[in-house]
């Protein structure tokens, strides 16, 4: 009897041609898009962002062509809870949150992973460009990073336990993107030439404090502009407006250019300085997950990485005894940001990696 996958299809053409690598692989599929918010809650038209009535028939045309039933499931209420509350009170508390790993964490290998338990399937199959190898000499999964670097997606994947690794596939991570778009025409699918979200879903239009704003009901109070030694420069829009590292829009005349240093909550001043008061050799994180499981309590020579787009630097780790990640950096780096994710490599293999304190 075959395996049975559940494909997680956003109408992409990433998901489309995943459905289609695990069908030619001889697997029984099923097409699932997750219905994660409405469109309208999040104040923007139908037809942008995921989850629009567009995306849900892509994703059903590209079942259809490969003989999938197709379903939606309804999430919406879990990902309101887990990804946007998380995301507003992040940037509330003057962090600046990833929560496309939040979506990954609460959603994508939880929620999934639950239905796909429910209707005795093996697999979540989705369109991430990873890898997961089976080390038989440990007997443990390995996360490891795409073929096509330009595209890895392993940083926001660092979260996925061994349970959940057993249940995952990953069809695109020995392709290049180039390579998933000339199959998906080649296959005819409506997604072949659909562009990649740039954006974070529930706000395409890149304008996260009028969404905040927005979703909350109110205004954020303006505040003072200073430098370390207090001194006040001008007045803030309100703290969700900026970031740590900022340099544009800020409105402030001075004698050299100014960068975001600090947002402090309890005053409500953001903290202005030179680029380099931005850097720093060390960090702590909580959220903590060693993919392996094994001991970190002893210092562990790796490379971290503390965003998306940072390219993973020289550093050591170690989980102390209140399970906090300690990570020293060889050199100094810049604007190590609260509520972004530090995630350590050891070449090619994800070792694990918590939320930046």
């Amino acid at each position: 009897m075959s395996e049975k996958a559940i494909i997680a299809m956003s109408g992409g053409v990433d998901s489309s041609v995943a459905a289609l690598l695990m069908k030619n692989s001889g697997y029984e599929c099923i097409g699932a898009t997750m219905k994660l918010y409405t469109n309208e809650d999040a104040g923007v038209s139908r037809e942008k962002g995921c989850c629009s009535l567009s995306d849900v028939e892509d994703a059903k045309s590209v079942a259809h062509r490969l003989d999938m039933l197709h379903y939606v499931f309804n999430f919406t209420d879990k990902f309101r809870e887990c990804v946007i509350d998380r995301f507003v009170r992040a940037y509330e508390n003057g962090q600046t949150p990833n929560p496309c790993i939040d979506c990954n964490r609460y959603l994508k290998f939880d929620k999934m992973l639950l239905r796909m338990k429910e209707i005795d399937f093996d697999y979540i199959v989705t369109g991430h460009y990873a890898r997961i190898e089976y080390d038989k000499n440990t007997g443990k999964y390995l996360l490891k990073k795409a073929v096509d670097s330009t595209k890895d997606q392993s940083y926001v994947l660092y979260m996925l336990t061994q349970e959940q690794l057993a249940h995952i596939k990953f069809p695109l991570g020995a392709y290049t993107k180039k390579e998933i778009r000339k199959i998906a025409e080649e296959n005819n699918f409506v997604t072949a030439h659909k562009s990649d979200s740039q954006d974070i879903c529930f706000v395409p239009d890149g304008d996260y404090a009028s969404f905040i704003e927005r979703y909350l009901g109110k205004s954020f109070p303006q505040g003072d502009f200073v430098l370390r030694d207090g001194t006040v420069l001008g007045n803030h829009k309100g703290i969700i407006y900026y970031t740590l590292g900022q340099r544009k829009g800020l409105g402030v005349s001075y004698t050299k250019p100014l960068f975001v240093c600090e947002i402090n909550t309890e005053t409500n001043n953001v903290v202005l300085g030179d680029n380099a008061d931005l850097f720093t050799d060390t960090l702590k994180a909580d959220n903590v997950n060693i993919i392996s499981g094994e001991d970190f309590s002893s210092p562990v020579r790796c490379k971290a990485k503390i965003r998306y787009k940072h390219e993973e630097q020289p550093a050591t780790a170690f989980v102390d005894e209140n399970g906090i990640l300690n990570v020293k950096f060889d050199e100094p780096q810049r604007a190590v940001t609260k509520g972004q994710a530090v995630v350590l490599y050891d070449g090619d293999t994800v070792l694990g990696g918590g939320e930046i304190m």
